[in-house]
């Protein structure tokens, strides 16, 4: 029997790396002689990383860039090299993400400021390896500055009414005068840029960057207005420079807006983070030939048919007509209808017995090596009630 294992990440508790090493040890635990073959998932943000280079091996190269953190600080970030050096993976949380702020330092004050430029700084060092296709996962960010320091580290100019350089970070851009792309680096216009992300939030609002993930990077009441506003102004400015009226576009306010400012001022093209990450990492092929497929996120509920791991997971071996089980953390409202709408065989949560949120956390990997176990026994139970 031939399975894949490709869950999501289980929240705070386990990347999807060790998710997926966990569910295959519990099975293989049970049936060791089947084939189990891993293929940890993510949508672009934190942790796509580790999940393309466990799914690729050696032929995903990891490339150490010392950047500057959301708050201008040196931090060692990491991009992927692909296909022979011929494409590049980066990560923006890697650079500039959320994690790299303890929480003490989440306040309003870092939230107005925080930068991407350091994301800016990995995109230039994939153009210095000579690469001709980038991937930028986002999600996970610090920051909502509308990618403007990522542009500013690529050349573009954010000015002033007196023709001085913004300083970094989302509030400054209610200054904003003038944008000059002289300096952009050419070199974009000359390779394939891809942004992965599967938020459709658009760029201000109510929806927008500010107001929906500006208070988890701490920003209160009154920072949220500056920003939203702030990205408002940024918005208008995009379009008096180039005749792209991106403020309104499904997901241009993706990693704090960074999407309005790439399809503003580059030739990037936004796809679902899921679609990209499931391409890199081979998910079709590896379905081909699948018996079966184990899919798992921390949470099973309405958000799973929003476009998460586990839906694309599951839309991919629907396809093939393959079955698909998801192990889940815990069940929420809208998981009755996954097995019709999603065509999920079976939703299973890990638990094996009521307990404390914390504890489920603390347990999660060896809650999903016994899951892995017992799911294996079932179907090994299923296929000796099949044989004539």
């Amino acid at each position: 029997m031939r399975l894949v294992v490709a869950p999501d990440s289980f929240g705070g508790a386990l990347d999807s790396v060790r998710a997926a090493d966990a569910i295959g040890r519990g099975w293989s635990s049970v049936r060791g002689g089947d084939d189990v073959l891993l293929r940890p998932m993510a949508d672009g943000g934190e942790g796509t990383l580790e999940a393309i280079r466990a799914a690729l091996g050696d032929a995903a190269e990891a490339r150490a860039v010392s950047v500057p953190d959301p708050l201008g600080r040196p931090v060692e970030a990491q991009l992927l090299l692909l296909d022979g050096g011929k494409a590049a993976f980066v990560e923006m949380a890697s650079a500039s993400g959320l994690a790299r702020l303890d929480a003490s330092e989440r306040t309003p004050e870092s939230a107005a400021r925080a930068t991407t430029r350091g994301t800016g700084e990995l995109l230039k060092a994939a153009l210095d390896a000579g690469v001709e296709r980038i991937t930028l996962g986002l999600g996970g960010s610090a920051t909502t500055d509308g990618g403007s320091g990522l542009l500013a580290a690529l050349g573009t100019r954010f000015l002033d009414g007196r023709g001085h350089d913004l300083p970094d970070g989302g509030s400054a851009l209610a200054d904003l005068d003038r944008v000059d792309v002289s300096g952009l680096d050419p070199r974009l216009g000359s390779v394939a840029l891809v942004v992965a992300s599967d938020v459709q939030n658009t760029l201000v609002g109510s929806a927008g960057a500010a107001a929906t993930y500006g208070p988890q990077k701490g920003a209160d009441a009154p920072t949220v207005e500056r920003l939203d506003a702030a990205l408002a102004r940024y918005g208008r400015k995009i379009e008096e420079a180039t005749g792209r009226l991106v403020a309104d576009l499904p997901g241009s306010g993706a990693a704090g807006g960074t999407t309005a400012g790439l399809m503003g001022f580059t030739p990037a093209v936004l796809r679902p983070g899921i679609e990209v990450v499931a391409e890199i990492v081979g998910l079709s092929a590896a379905l081909e030939e699948a018996d079966l497929v184990i899919t798992g996120e921390g949470r099973a509920d309405e958000q799973t048919l929003q476009g998460k791991a586990a839906m694309g997971v599951a839309t991919l071996a629907r396809s093939r007509n393959t079955p698909v089980v998801l192990l889940c953390g815990a069940l929420g409202d809208g998981a009755d209808a996954l097995d019709v709408i999603a065509a999920i065989g079976v939703v299973q949560p890990i638990l094996d017995r009521p307990m404390p949120l914390d504890e489920a956390m603390a347990r999660t990997e060896e809650l999903l090596v016994a899951a892995g176990a017992r799911l294996a026994r079932t179907v090994g139970i299923g296929l000796e009630l099949a044989r004539p």
